[in-house]
């Protein structure tokens, strides 16, 4: 089946939803930019700027934007749901019965909801009633600051039905960025909500001063985690090999721009869980949500996940990175 994918919504404001609407303009769609704040919406239509999110980024003339949902919405080929996770089911209640009944829903939040413990295309599924070969998740290593300022990237486009994962990724692909297919949505979705945890812990790290070895040590056991997850899940393990799985978690792991790292340093520092908020200017750190609900998941599929439950009880235990450094390093010997 062919499908077009040429007018399109772009549900969010934030920092990813703006870079991903400019990267559809750039890739020559018609795409209308849905702003909660009116002030955003104005700055984002009239003055080609989103100072709140992307300040000195120039956003391309003609993309449009609205407070009006229902607007954004008319005779859209796809929707773009650039919300947080943990939100995502609150929004798209309101949005779902303007959705054309045809478009394909793209998701680019990383996260598990935390009362159903469901990923993001399964909260989709959820309110909207469509198949899930109707849902499409792009994930990767996606920092927005670079992507806005159109460095070269690669991302993946996930969904079950080949061609409309193909039709996302003909409508997203630039000279700067570049998007790859998988028809494995467990496995990419995991793999985007679990590397904000495992950033976490790499920030507590670095914010108690320890160096590189440290970190890789946490990114790779921080992927056998996510691997072994992914495999009880029904995910392919390969996947967390690629983009969406190692390449993800090595850029939010490593980069001062990641969110999820700079408020995992703040904890290192000493912050309470409301300091590392008030930090990072009130924007959401998915991480520090995220590892309640994946080791809700991993505790009921019988996995276990010590880096992210040690990130669990930082944030919400009282407990010190220090000592969670400790606990890590205590576990008992075995073969890797």
């Amino acid at each position: 089946m062919t499908f077009v994918v040429q007018r399109i919504a772009v549900m969010g404001a934030g920092s990813w939803g703006t870079t991903f609407a400019k990267v559809l303009v750039d890739a020559g769609r018609d795409v209308v930019l849905w702003a909660r704040r009116s002030e955003v919406a104005e700055a984002v239509a009239h003055r080609h700027t989103n100072p709140d999110y992307l300040p000195g980024v120039r956003l391309p003339a003609s993309l449009q934007a609205t407070v009006r949902a229902e607007a954004a919405l008319e005779g859209v080929d796809a929707v773009v749901l650039a919300v947080p996770s943990q939100t995502l089911r609150d929004n798209l209640r309101e949005w779902h019965r303007s959705i054309p009944p045809e478009a394909t829903l793209v998701s680019l939040a990383k996260g598990v909801e935390l009362d159903s413990l469901k990923r993001m295309s399964e909260v989709v599924i959820d309110v909207t009633a469509v198949g899930l070969d109707h849902v499409v998740v792009v994930t990767g290593p996606n920092l927005a600051r670079e992507i806005a300022a159109e460095q070269p990237t690669a991302s993946v486009v996930a969904c079950t039905d080949h061609d409309r994962a193909v039709a996302v990724q003909h409508a997203g692909g630039t000279g700067y960025f570049r998007p790859y297919t998988n028809t494995d949505v467990i496995g990419c979705e995991l793999g985007g909500a679990c590397k904000n945890v495992i950033a976490l812990a790499c920030g507590m790290a670095a914010g108690l001063g320890y160096g590189d070895n440290t970190l890789a040590t946490l990114i790779t056991r921080g992927l056998a985690e996510m691997r072994r997850l992914g495999a009880a899940l029904g995910a392919d393990p390969m996947t967390f090999a690629g983009l969406a799985g190692l390449g993800d978690l090595v850029a939010t792991c490593a980069s001062p721009l990641s969110r999820n790292r700079f408020f995992g340093y703040r904890l290192g520092l000493g912050d309470t869980l409301e300091q590392a908020q008030q930090a990072t200017h009130g924007q959401v750190a998915e991480g520090a949500k995220s590892c309640l609900s994946i080791q809700g998941l991993a505790a009921r599929c019988g996995v276990e996940v010590p880096i992210t439950e040690g990130v669990r009880r930082v944030c919400y235990d009282g407990q010190s990175p220090r000592q969670m450094a400790a606990d890590l390093l205590g576990r008992a010997h075995r073969p890797e």
